[in-house]
């Protein structure tokens, strides 16, 4: 079952790096421009502190699976990541509202991520 916790930290790990990368991938030093002073930093920001949730959540992954399987706080840690990720999923149908594979893509990727959250919470429960 820690497998499956640590699985969960890479899944963070991974959408760390990813984020990491989007003034490059989305050409922010070109594109923020356009914005607002204010819009410019509030995205780069809201980059920035998701960011720090991933990797946050890669560290409680890697150096706690063992609570976070056995503690109602783990679970509890565990489950709210799971709704995020359910949650994530939903907001791409409100605010991604295009058919375009990329998209389709992370949709099956972000759900993903709500079932792994929830697998060891789901498998323990008794």
């Amino acid at each position: 079952m820690t497998l499956i916790i640590y699985i969960c930290g890479f899944y963070s790990l991974g959408f760390a790096l990813f984020h990491i990368g989007f003034w490059k991938i989305f050409k922010w030093n070109d594109d923020l421009k356009k914005l607002i002073f204010a819009n410019k930093g509030i995205m780069q920001i809201l980059n920035v502190q998701i960011i720090y949730y991933f990797l946050f959540t890669a560290f409680v992954c890697f150096v706690f699976p063992k609570e976070l399987l056995n503690t109602r706080l783990g679970n509890v840690f565990l489950l709210g990541s799971s709704l995020f990720w359910l949650l994530r999923t939903i907001q791409q149908f409100i605010f991604l509202k295009t058919n375009h594979y990329i998209i389709h893509i992370l949709t099956v990727i972000f759900i993903a991520g709500t079932i792994l959250f929830a697998l060891p919470v789901l498998m323990t429960v008794q």
